[in-house]
């Protein structure tokens, strides 16, 4: 058996960014308007400054109004929420993104809560949600929404029919995707630690999400003999090389076992360059639908 096909997240990202610089500049054109997105980084974690430095210059690049709020760890969640009213009165300021984790003492869903809806580019509002769950427009998260690109690119439009397990029950991931799917379709199951008999459910999948945070933990023969696999886990692991683990030097797996997976899935995506730059351009996209929403172009 030949192995899986790959399915490129680097390039799908690219195509999708130079649509939204094409909308950009279109919208600039013939309506004057320029989205605009800001984002707010509270504290120091090494990982969200990586995110945000990469948010920032995508938008950019793409032609939007980029902001960044760095704020310092000890920032007061009175102080943070007094941002986000002023960034939410902000006319030129169409996305709103609040980088997680927040620093402990800080509420994170009231911070989401006090984020406009019509702002909410991360899809987290519950107002967002609400409306993903009754199959209505709504902002939905960036990573979900880059999921479903690439099973449209790889296995067609027309995702109806297919049997699909999610494995993983997040508000980021798990669910809207779940929710995504049920608008495409598809059947679908939400699995997780409780599940009974979890590999047997993974065997079902025609369409298997994987998002647990759980480095490989799911096995070749977890999978259905061609199913697509959509890998959102990105866990830091030590080298398998012994030399290299010695040196304290680590690489990024995913949720799937992806040496197994390769023999048994009919296409994958890599970790890293899967769905991971999928989310940064699906931001953007988010903030070019938000700016046309709130000025009905």
């Amino acid at each position: 058996m030949s192995e899986a096909r790959l399915i490129d997240g680097r390039a799908e990202a690219d195509n999708l960014r130079a649509r939204v610089a094409a909308e950009v500049a279109e919208l600039k054109a013939r309506h004057g308007l320029t989205p605009g997105l800001a984002v707010v980084l509270v504290g120091e974690d090494p990982a969200s400054q990586v995110y945000v430095r990469s948010k920032g210059e995508q938008s950019q690049a793409a032609g939007m109004h980029s902001v960044t709020h760095k704020l310092p760890a000890e920032t007061s969640q009175a102080a943070l929420i007094d941002l986000v009213r002023q960034l939410n009165a902000d006319p030129a300021i169409h996305g709103i993104l609040v980088q997680m984790p927040l620093p402990a003492g800080l509420d994170e869903k009231a911070v989401i809560a006090a984020i406009d809806p019509d702002k909410d580019v991360d899809g987290l509002h519950v107002i967002n949600a609400g409306r993903l769950s009754q199959g209505l427009p709504a902002l939905a998260p960036c990573t979900p929404v880059g999921c479903m690109i690439l099973l449209r690119q790889t296995l067609g439009e027309d995702l109806s029919g297919l049997r699909a397990v999610v494995l993983g029950r997040s508000i980021l991931v798990g669910r809207p995707v779940a929710q995504l799917l049920l608008q495409a379709d598809c059947t679908v199951t939400i699995a997780h630690s409780r599940t009974r008999d979890l590999a047997s459910v993974c065997r079902e999948a025609d369409i298997l999400v994987a998002a647990v945070g759980r480095p490989r933990m799911i096995p070749g023969d977890w999978i259905r003999p061609g199913a697509t696999v959509i890998d959102v886990g990105i866990n830091r692991v030590p080298f398998d090389d012994p030399a290299k683990a010695a040196e304290g030097k680590t690489k990024l797996v995913g949720d799937v076992d992806f040496r197994t997976a390769l023999k048994v899935a009919g296409a994958i995506t890599p970790v890293p360059n899967g769905v991971g730059p999928m989310t940064v351009a699906c931001l953007l996209a988010n903030t070019v639908t938000a700016a046309r929403r709130i000025h009905r172009v």
